[in-house]
């Protein structure tokens, strides 16, 4: 599965808004994505609340798997934002 990996770029990291802003990006976009940090499980991307439990602060490196280009690219994009400014 194509996969690629960002770094978390929200000041605050994946909490809640930017986890709500890519769930909600993975619901539009229909297809599984799932994140990942580095010797953990991957969680689904279209649920806010597994995306909590990453733990994922700024800087941290996450891996994005999906079977579809553009919604790779697109949450890889959100991840790397700062979704806080």
């Amino acid at each position: 599965m194509p996969s690629t990996n960002v770094v978390v770029g929200s000041s605050v990291g994946l909490h809640a808004r930017p986890a709500a802003v890519i769930a909600e990006a993975v619901a539009e976009a229909g297809v599984p994505v799932t994140l990942a940090v580095a010797g953990g499980e991957p969680v689904d991307a279209g649920s806010a609340l597994l995306i909590m439990t990453l733990g994922a602060t700024v800087g941290t490196e996450v891996t994005v798997e999906s079977e579809d280009q553009g919604a790779l690219d697109t949450v890889a994009k959100l991840v790397a934002s700062d979704l806080d400014a």
